[in-house]
């Protein structure tokens, strides 16, 4: 029986399979996530859901993304991200947030280490009230915004 071979030619094809199957599995658990959000009331200050764009100020790409922030247990926050590119790829990935009152709502910032192929250390600092919430982001590679409304 013939092993198949395997080139050097083949590695991206390669990293693109084993990128996106785990960028997929994140899918489904959030995906039961923003679910499981709809069918509470809504959540005081920036908790629960949202949806909107993200906005690239480098490439101008812009493209769908969700949101679902809950507070854990011992106090702190959290924000998991759900985007689409160019419509076709989703990823998704969390964001530890700091959360304080301001005067029309909140502010926040939080960092995120999303690894080398996703461009690294990104950083994140914006403003939310009970309807708007609105980011900017910044990594080695890229910088831009997040626009969101609650659904």
């Amino acid at each position: 029986m013939r092993h198949p071979s395997f080139s050097p030619k083949d590695l991206p094809a390669c990293l693109l399979l084993l990128a996106t199957a785990l960028f997929a599995s994140g899918c489904s658990t959030f995906n039961h996530d923003w679910k499981q959000a709809a069918e509470q009331s809504q959540p005081p200050g920036m908790l629960g859901r949202w949806q909107g764009v993200w906005i690239s100020d480098v490439t101008h790409h812009t493209d769908e993304l969700r949101c679902v922030v809950t507070q854990k247990d011992d106090g702190t926050y959290r924000a998991r991200f759900h985007a689409k590119y160019h419509k076709v790829m989703t990823f998704g990935y969390t964001v530890p947030l700091k959360i304080e009152p301001a005067t029309n709502g909140f502010q926040f910032s939080g960092e995120a280490n999303l690894g080398w192929l996703a461009g690294g250390m990104y950083h994140y600092d914006g403003h939310a009230d009970a309807t708007n919430f609105f980011s900017n982001y910044s990594c080695k590679y890229d910088h831009g915004t997040f626009r969101m409304n609650r659904p």
